[in-house]
C-alpha cells in the first residue's frame, strides 16, 4: 500500500497548470500542428510534382 500512497503524494505535490496556461498550451499545439501539416503538404506536393515530371518527360533507355 506504500506504492499507492506514494503516487497520491506525488500527485498532491505536482504544480498543475492554470486554466489560462491550459488555453495557451492548447493553441501552441494547434500552431505546431498547422505548421508541420503545411510542411508535410508542401513536401508531398514537390515530391508528387517531381515524380510526375520524371514519369512523363524522361524517356528510359530500355
Amino acid at each position: 500500500m506504500k506504492f499507492l500512497a506514494g503516487i497520491f503524494q506525488i500527485l498532491e505535490q505536482t504544480n498543475w497548470p492554470t486554466p489560462k496556461q491550459r488555453w495557451i498550451d492548447f493553441f501552441a499545439i494547434l500552431e505546431y500542428t498547422a505548421f508541420f501539416t503545411a510542411i508535410i503538404y508542401a513536401f508531398d506536393f514537390v515530391l508528387r510534382w517531381g515524380m510526375s515530371y520524371l514519369l512523363t518527360q524522361v524517356t528510359l533507355p530500355f
